[in-house]
């Protein structure tokens, strides 16, 4: 599936990464992502979609994200939209996919294989597109949830399909990891809340 001589890219949807591995009950390691991609070829670029809610004072995702950035990933990020829709509801749409399949379209002529984190059905025609210009696609999610996160359309369009499951022992992130950087800060929380004696 993967030549070690390739260029490769990848193409993250953050929002549907994320919800895929969840689905998958585990945390990606996104350092250990990295390496994973980096021993099949010579990585190119590892482009990582999201959008933010801006006006909030903390966003879960915020740190997340600075970290990808200074570790080699190159971060895409918009802000959310609000809007009111006709029913009066309030929704919030962040939608990165055009800004991914520009870049997608850009980088292709420099690499060999381009692989996609995402199960939306919408990138279809990017798969196709990038074929045409004799480039491998390969698409990264799962069909091991109840529905499957993957389009059936998107599956079928890519060269290859990786299932997220298979990865999850190679690029999850080890549960003790997390209950330990849980104690932790539950460990620091109690210190500043502590009142300090005069």
């Amino acid at each position: 599936m993967f030549d070690p001589r390739e260029k490769i890219a990848l193409f993250i949807d953050g929002a549907n990464l994320h919800a895929t591995a969840r689905s998958l009950n585990f945390d990606i390691d996104y350092k250990r992502l990295l390496e994973e991609f980096k021993s099949r070829g010579y990585l190119l670029r590892a482009y990582y979609y999201t959008a933010l809610v801006e006006d909030q004072e903390y966003s879960s995702i915020r740190p997340l994200i600075d970290w990808l950035d200074y570790n080699g990933y190159k971060v895409v990020t918009k802000p959310v939209r609000e809007f009111v829709d006709q029913s009066g509801r309030r929704k919030i749409k962040g939608n990165m996919d055009i800004e991914l399949v520009v870049d997608a379209m850009q980088i292709a002529e420099q690499c060999d294989h381009i692989v996609l984190f995402s199960g939306d059905g919408d990138f279809r025609p990017l798969v196709e597109a990038i074929q045409r210009r004799g480039r491998k696609v390969s698409v990264v999610s799962t069909l091991a949830t109840q529905p499957p996160m993957i389009a059936d359309e998107l599956r079928r369009q890519a060269d290859h399909f990786i299932e997220l499951a298979t990865l999850s022992s190679r690029i999850g992130r080890d549960p003790a990891e997390r209950a330990a950087r849980q104690a932790e800060r539950f460990e620091r929380q109690a210190r500043e809340s502590v009142p300090a004696a005069d």
